[in-house]
């Protein structure tokens, strides 16, 4: 054999095992951005609903404080001043129910495409009595915590 006939067998291209290898990196770095990502989407389209309770809540602030603190006054459009509940993008129209005449609670369920959970804020007076708070209504409320933090209700 002489040098050229050596130089003609140098590999040229990847072996199988090398191909595999990539393919399985590849297979556990999707089984792993997957799963978050679709997590990102659902936690991007439940803002929405955050977003559309807002100016609700700000309402049901009002309501109550014109009706000296006695939430059941507060529980239909009409009586929060505006022309309907609003319904969010990925939601069923916002219910508001008043379970004791100091507190308020506002509920939404998710469409299939975010879940199907339900939101559900609890409002009342705060520590002082000063201010009205909203929190997780842990009865109401489905939502996982990594999609929507149960402080930010």
């Amino acid at each position: 054999m002489n040098c050229r006939s050596i130089a003609r067998n140098v590999q040229k291209g990847f072996t199988l095992i090398e191909l595999m290898i990539v393919v399985a990196i590849i297979g556990i770095l999707a089984a792993v951005a997957i799963p978050q990502y679709q997590d990102y989407v659902t936690k991007t389209k439940w803002g929405d609903t955050l977003s559309a309770a807002t100016p609700l809540k700000l309402a049901i602030a009002q309501c109550v404080q014109d009706a000296a603190g006695v939430t059941t006054n507060c529980v239909t459009a009409a009586n929060l001043n505006m022309p309907a509940l609003p319904t969010p993008k990925y939601g069923t129209i916002f219910v508001v129910t008043a379970p004791s005449t100091t507190t308020i609670l506002i509920s939404s369920t998710g469409t299939p495409e975010v879940g199907s959970y339900v939101y559900g804020a609890l409002g009342g007076p705060d520590a002082s009595g000063t201010n009205f708070a909203w929190t997780n209504d842990i009865a109401t409320d489905t939502i996982p915590a990594k999609i929507v933090k149960a402080g930010i209700r």
